[in-house]
């Protein structure tokens, strides 16, 4: 069950949150990317134990309901996804602000608001942007927002792209760390990208990736998508000062200290 943690260097702690926290103690199972035991009686079995197969469920997008609001939310960058159910525009959740957001607003009528989703839901991303002197109300695809004259947190809204990448792609390329928050498409990855020339294909670090690494390598390597390719969802985060190297699924991964310049980033499952 150790098998993420033994080698994760300990700044990798900031990356995770309370939503995080109490998922692994509820779906222990499934939050922990862990190795599978395999009985070696068939040659699929002996295969899988020479890869090291390691999976992993977790996921970066919440999902949440018409009433959550963002400050009912956890902290942290894996709070930058949501997941909204169909039918929000009938959910008595408040909206106050027109495109700056206070943050005691329905993530997902917000995301209606402003024109992000409809009433069949759908992912929406989510940026903090600091306080707001006022909130300003307007009435927009069917929802009325509410007016704020003091200063409160704000947040905008964005669409979750979906975007097709070569197995030789990088984050460094699509979509660097910036803060406060960097949105990256979801992307999907091409089959094969096991068999990607690892020169051109690099996989840098375990769990957390150096960000001139391959995102769909490391992600077969991370477990979150199997060599046949996939959804992936991406997250950069600030840059580290040692990516670790291992071998996990077929794929070994470069170790590397002190990089000049370049950020890092996690990779998701897409369930």
């Amino acid at each position: 069950e150790d098998s993420e943690r033994s080698y994760s260097p300990h700044e990798t702690e900031e990356e995770t949150n309370e939503i995080e926290r109490q998922q692994s103690k509820t779906q222990d199972t499934t939050a922990q990317s862990r190795p599978r035991t395999h009985s070696l009686s068939g040659s699929t079995g002996s295969e899988d134990s020479e890869k090291n197969e390691v999976i992993s469920t977790q996921q970066m997008s919440q999902i949440v309901s018409c009433e959550v609001r963002l400050r009912d939310q956890c902290k942290g960058t894996t709070c930058n996804r949501y997941e909204c159910p169909a039918g929000c525009l009938d959910s008595k959740a408040k909206v106050i602000g027109s495109v700056h957001y206070e943050m005691q607003s329905s993530i997902c009528k917000a995301a209606i608001h402003y024109g992000i989703l409809d009433n069949e839901g759908g992912w929406v991303d989510v940026t903090r942007q600091g306080r707001k002197n006022y909130f300003i109300k307007s009435y927009r695809n069917g929802i009325q927002s509410i007016g704020k004259y003091q200063s409160a947190n704000s947040f905008t809204i964005s669409k979750v792209t979906v975007q097709a990448i070569t197995c030789e792609t990088t984050v460094e390329q699509l979509c660097p760390f910036q803060k406060p928050a960097s949105h990256c498409p979801r992307v999907y990855c091409p089959h094969n990208c096991m068999q990607a020339n690892p020169h051109y294909a690099r996989v840098i670090g375990t769990r957390i990736y150096s960000d001139i690494s391959s995102i769909c390598r490391a992600a077969v390597h991370a477990g979150v998508v199997r060599n046949q390719g996939g959804y992936v969802d991406v997250m950069p985060v600030d840059k580290r000062k040692v990516y670790i190297a291992s071998f996990q699924n077929g794929i070994f991964s470069e170790s590397l200290q002190n990089p000049p310049g370049s950020k890092a980033f996690r990779v998701f499952a897409v369930v």
